[in-house]
């Protein structure tokens, strides 16, 4: 009985992410000409003014910790009408409201070791950009979402961070625009880079070419190595349909084992995941604690698709597909499958990090 109702809490959250992206697709206009003239050019764009703390969909009240996160969330909002802009205003309530529910499932694993900051930032509607070519897509990140998240990144190290290490998180979108972070503000600001614990950069392709044209950056070969990044997609072992976040050439590691090799990770090795309400919110214990699944997600790498593969989840009950995502891909329980192993991951690094920098 205690596993029909994870099942069923596991499969709400699919029900409503899946309603959010095909409002999303359902929304699209069959010339994308119309919603790439939407774009601007970055140099054009005013960011979000992030000395406002209504910008923030968190601010530590105290720092109490002795490192940070900065936290970027997946794609929160799409478009009802095929006319909307492909941008969302910052106070975009759909907006806000998902993206405090995707924090809780995903930046909270990051509670227990780090001041977690967590910017507002425009988005852009997922179903509208994924139906355009890779480069479009990215023209489109790269205007307003980037915009807001350096204005906000650049706000959190001159006024907040204070000198502190620090992890990088994100997840889907937030992945998109966070490689740009990494690409861009680390390479311009070396003093900052070396303060860079770790980057999770979730639900995203961070591929070979990209490594190969940031020297600087580094992707993770093991559990506890730092200054690196982190980066994994899961799916099951067959898929119908796409995965329009999996590009060529992209790196996974395994977020049970945290090895890169292609040996399976059982269940039974992962330390937890999230059990879920129907509105996608965290369930709870008496409490106030999480409710743990155990024995629930399986991983291993695949280094063909650069994919981390899931065997032990129904497919038919989580991965059903929508109009964004096919049939088999895990895309919305990136972090909630292996949200323990995430936890203790980062307490690793964190660990050894502080050890090497004293």
């Amino acid at each position: 009985m205690k596993m029909k109702i994870e099942k069923r809490l596991f499969l709400s959250l699919t029900v409503l992410l899946c309603c959010l992206a095909i409002a999303g697709c359902s929304a699209k206009t069959a010339d994308t000409k119309e919603d790439a003239a939407q774009t601007e050019s970055s140099t054009a764009i005013q960011a979000t003014d992030y000395s406002q703390s209504n910008h923030w969909l968190n601010l530590p009240t105290e720092n109490n910790k002795d490192v940070d996160v900065f936290y970027l969330y997946p794609s929160a909002w799409a478009k009802v009408n095929a006319d909307d802009p492909i941008i969302c205003d910052i106070d975009n309530p759909v907006m806000l409201q998902q993206s405090k529910l995707a924090y809780e499932r995903q930046a909270t694993a990051f509670s227990d070791i780090a001041n977690i900051y967590a910017p507002y930032y425009r988005q852009d509607d997922a179903g509208s950009t994924l139906a355009m070519s890779v480069d479009e897509q990215q023209d489109v990140v790269k205007g307003v979402p980037l915009t807001d998240a350096l204005a906000a990144f650049d706000y959190y190290i001159k006024n907040y961070n204070n000198g502190r290490p620090f992890i990088l998180a994100s997840h889907s979108q937030g992945s998109n625009v966070m490689i740009y972070i990494l690409s861009e503000y680390m390479k311009a600001h070396p003093e900052v880079n070396d303060r860079m614990i770790a980057a999770y950069v979730i639900g995203y392709s961070v591929t070979d070419d990209y490594l190969a044209q940031n020297p600087n950056l580094k992707f993770a070969t093991g559990a506890g190595d730092t200054g690196v990044i982190i980066s994994y997609n899961t799916q099951a072992p067959t898929i119908e349909g796409t995965d329009g976040v999996v590009t060529p050439g992209a790196k996974a590691i395994n977020p049970i084992s945290w090895t890169t090799d292609e040996t399976v990770a059982p269940a039974s090795d992962n330390l937890g995941s999230l059990q879920l309400n129907s509105d996608g919110s965290v369930a709870k214990n008496e409490d106030g604690t999480n409710i743990v699944v155990k024995n629930f997600a399986d991983a291993q790498v695949d280094t063909a698709k650069g994919v981390i593969i899931c065997s032990t989840v129904d497919v038919d009950k989580y991965a059903p597909g929508n109009a964004v995502f096919g049939k088999g891909v895990f895309h919305s329980f990136d972090f909630p499958f292996y949200y323990y192993d995430i936890q203790a991951n980062a307490d690793l690094r964190v660990q050894n990090y502080l050890l090497n920098h004293k």
